[in-house]
């Protein structure tokens, strides 16, 4: 693919002109100013040339899956692989058991310390996730609320 030769590099050597003359009649002390306004111009040409060829390949490669006639995306709380609000639950007393057994069975006799430090982690485990579904569910239904708007 053969680069595209536009007025841009007349256009810059204008600017650059310009800002050359304009150093001339203000003087040195001006000239950090100048040299960053002409390089922000610079920038903004490079962002827009860039912008320009990553929408001209996104453009090759057609629409993306998540487009109009493609499939919806998933809802967030869908995206766990089996995972619902139940499992975490289950999963912790089955652990609780084992877990207390080793907190309380030490040798220097601090069972009873091992044995709230164990649980103290086993409720906060099952009460951030039960607080981030929550969230979930809030987030989910505001988000239907919204789209029902738009609809």
């Amino acid at each position: 693919m053969e680069p595209r030769r536009d007025a841009r590099p007349s256009e810059l050597k204008h600017d650059l002109d310009a800002a050359l003359q304009t150093r001339k009649e203000l003087g040195a002390e001006y000239e950090s100013e100048l040299v960053d306004s002409f390089l922000s111009r610079i920038d903004a040409r490079l962002d827009a040339r860039v912008e320009q060829q990553v929408a001209e390949r996104m453009n090759q490669y057609g629409p993306g899956p998540y487009e109009s006639g493609r499939p919806e995306r998933p809802a967030r709380g869908e995206r766990r692989r089996g995972w619902n609000g139940k499992t975490l639950p289950v999963l912790s007393l089955i652990f609780a058991v084992p877990l207390t057994a080793i907190a309380t069975s030490s040798n220097n006799g601090s069972g009873i310390g091992g044995l709230l430090v164990c649980w103290a982690g086993i409720v906060g485990v099952n009460f951030a996730a039960a607080h981030a579904e929550r969230r979930e569910q809030r987030e989910e239904k505001s988000l239907r609320a919204v789209r029902s708007e738009w609809s």
